[in-house]
Parts: structure tokens; sequence; C-alpha cells
């Protein structure tokens, strides 16, 4: 496993513990960051069920301005830590021993501009913590909220704040992005069928 992009391209990243991490490939994590190339420069990332850290470290590395990791497994915060000091990107990381949902609960004055969700699989983590961030505040207007989940576990969501706008499917992988907004071709389209109405 190794960081794709930015400056810490090509830095080899250890793995975290088997059966508590979920790591993504490297095909996925390039497409996602190929998705996201114009809304990484200058965000706040947080990466949520973060395992190793890789997501976020390819963030740093492409130049987010900052980076939390919340993750509650104390080895692979261990695996985080030595990974942040290895690619020389801890300056701009946080990193959160503790779990999600508490950490999502809490009144933080932060706010994200993309939050990365890779829960271990069927469980439904994926689904409640999607339901706990519509509540929440930690999502930046038209921020991107990203889950990343096996196919099979996918069910629609009833949400508030939150729209899904995307999916990509790689594999044995399934990405799902949400805006806190929607999506400006989508208000557009409202637009002109409210006209249409009127």
């Amino acid at each position: 496993m190794r960081v794709i992009g930015g400056e810490a391209q090509g830095k080899r990243l250890y793995s975290g513990p088997e059966k508590v991490t979920r790591s993504i490939t490297a095909r996925v994590k390039k497409s996602l960051f190929d998705i996201l190339v114009n809304e990484i420069p200058g965000c706040h990332f947080l990466d949520l069920f973060a395992g190793a850290g890789g997501v976020g470290i390819e963030a740093l590395s492409r130049g987010a301005d900052a980076c939390v990791f919340v993750e509650r497994n104390s080895r692979a915060i261990a695996t985080i830590r030595r990974n942040l000091q290895t690619t020389g990107l801890g300056a701009r990381a946080s990193v959160v021993r503790g779990d999600v949902f508490h950490y999502i609960s809490q009144q933080l004055a932060t706010a994200f501009d993309i939050i990365y969700v890779a829960p271990p699989q069927y469980k439904g983590l994926w689904a409640e913590t999607l339901l706990a961030l519509d509540g929440s505040s930690l999502l930046r207007n038209n921020g991107i909220a990203i889950a990343q989940i096996f196919p099979k576990e996918y069910h629609p969501l009833e949400l508030g704040s939150l729209e899904m706008y995307d999916q990509r499917r790689y594999g044995s992988t399934l990405l799902c992005f949400y805006t806190s907004a929607a999506p400006q071709q989508a208000t557009s389209d409202q637009v002109e069928a409210e006209a249409r109405i009127d």
C-alpha cells in the first residue's frame, strides 16, 4: 500500500491489523481522488473509521489543509501515527482515538469539506453513520460525504439535509457520494420543472 499522488507520492504505508481495518485498493483510491481532484486542495478532510489512515493521508498528500482521523482500535491508531511519520504529513493531521458516533455527537466548532466513511462491513454502520451526519453540523454546506461499502450492503436512506448524487462501483467496492445541498444541475432542473408547472 502506497501513497498514489501528491507530495508523498510513492511512500509506503503500513497496513493496519487484520479484521480491524479495511484497506482501500489502489484502483479504488485512484478513482476516488480523480473524482475529488478539484475538491481536495485546501479542504478540511475527516476520515471516519480511519483504519491505517490511507485515505486521509492521500488527501493530505494531495493538498488538503488538514485531516482528522477517527479510529477506536489502539493498534490501528499506532499504524496511522507511523504512516504520518513515514510520509512527513503529521503537521496537518489530528488523530482521535474514540468512537465515531461519540465524535459525531459532540458539538464541535470544526466543520469539514469532505467526510469519508469506511466502517466494517455487514454491520449497517455506513447507514448509521450517514444518518448521524445528517443531523449534525460536521459537514459544511455543499460539502461531500462518501461511504465505502460492499455493493450488497447498499439500500436507500431517508435523509434530511444529505442527498446522494452519485455512485461508483469498482468490483466489490461501492462508493456512494452525498452532498449537504443538491448539486447545481439538479437545482436547475427543479427550477425549470417548477417554471413549467406555473
